[in-house]
């Protein structure tokens, strides 16, 4: 393979969720664009990856974030319309509250009560529903019946690696390189320029967005590092029992059933009508991305069947047909960051999404675009 060289107006380093959603933008304005990542997206080593994400647009994590929501449907259905790929199923949704204890989730307290407050105020679709009319619906949940249900008609999910393959095909074919399997070892400025170093090979750009997941740790001075927390998510594909409901007519689906954040399940409909897919979330730190334990236990399947799943959701075998292994990248308010890196304002990073961010990165990519032309 014959790498690119020489000097860029931009370079998007790291090309997961944000950063291809980035290049795709910037590839449309004709100016010399690069992508770099370290592996060859999109792959299974990051936080974008596990065949489908949860997108809904009355997001209980913070009412601003509402637009980005919006916008980044509108994105997705160009993108299906331009490459004929299908990246958006709308399903609806359901969040669900077992209504014993007010429950906060990446960062928003009381985030049932929040989520139908945006959903209200900016006019998004949606019902309320009590335990016994969800079960009637969709009998595989057992809701206790202090239990509250917010469902959103545009709710729905997203395939990952298809949407960043696809914004990266696009890419390419705007006339952006990509260069993969090349991990960026160091930033400095060089006169008015940023100089990227690589194993074999240095490059110069005007700006740099700096989009590398939790590999934004190698970046960061050692005060700064502590913010940015490596938390590693389990997801697992459980076997349908055909005979009680049929999984592939549900919605997307969220369950906070305590005050823990932990407390927290989410799942989605059966796309092949053998499997389903859910997960709950876990925020135990690890120090960096590469020290992942990548590997899930039959000892970790079966606490998550014994403390998530039996008593709460009908209509699975307790047979896991596969489990994978993810990570978020976690700030203490789980806000987004996007900020100049210390003592090199032209480099931008976005980092970290929290544990909610696929569902605004086709808008986020956009508006990233956008500051980086203003600025080139």
């Amino acid at each position: 393979m014959t790498y690119p060289s020489g000097k860029y107006e931009i370079v998007v380093i790291g090309l997961g969720a944000v950063g291809s959603a980035t290049l795709y933008q910037l590839s449309k304005s004709g100016k010399k664009i690069l992508g770099i990542d370290r592996f060859e997206p999109p792959h299974t080593l990051g936080s974008s990856h596990g065949e489908t994400r949860i997108t809904r647009l009355a997001v209980g994590e913070g009412e601003d974030y509402v637009a980005l929501a919006k916008r980044s449907h509108e994105i997705w259905r160009e993108l299906e319309l331009e490459s004929g790929a299908k990246i958006m199923t709308t399903t609806s949704g359901i969040l669900m509250d077992s209504g014993v204890q007010a429950w906060g989730k990446h960062g928003g307290e009381g985030f049932w009560d929040s989520t139908v407050s945006f959903a209200k105020n900016q006019r998004i679709s949606h019902t309320s529903l009590d335990a016994k009319t969800l079960k009637s619906r969709f009998p595989a949940f057992q809701l206790e019946s202090s239990g509250k249900v917010y469902l959103e008609d545009e709710a729905g999910f997203l395939r990952p690696e298809l949407a960043i393959a696809t914004q990266l095909d696009l890419a390419r074919k705007n006339g952006a390189e990509i260069r993969v399997n090349a991990a960026v070892e160091e930033l400095r400025k060089e006169g008015d320029s940023i100089l990227i170093r690589m194993k074999d090979g240095e490059i110069l750009a005007d700006r740099v967005l700096l989009s590398a997941g939790g590999w934004v740790k190698d970046f960061l001075g050692k005060e700064e590092k502590p913010n940015f927390k490596i938390c590693r998510q389990i997801l697992h594909w459980l076997e349908v029992d055909s005979g009680f409901t049929d999984w592939t007519k549900y919605p997307v689906w969220m369950w906070g059933f305590g005050p823990k954040a932990e407390d927290f399940i989410y799942g989605f409909p059966s796309l092949d009508g053998k499997t389903v897919k859910l997960a709950t979330e876990s925020f135990v730190e690890v120090p960096h991305p590469d020290f992942l334990d990548r590997t899930v236990t039959k000892e970790e399947q079966e606490q998550f069947w014994e403390e998530k799943i039996a008593g709460r959701v009908c209509g699975l075998r307790r047979n896991f047909v596969k489990s994978a292994v993810c990570f978020y990248t976690v700030t203490a308010d789980a806000r987004f960051v996007i900020r100049r890196l210390d003592e090199m304002e032209h480099v931008l990073m976005v980092s970290a999404c929290s544990g909610h961010g696929f569902k605004h990165s086709a808008a986020l990519g956009e508006r990233l675009a956008m500051d980086l032309l203003r600025d080139a």
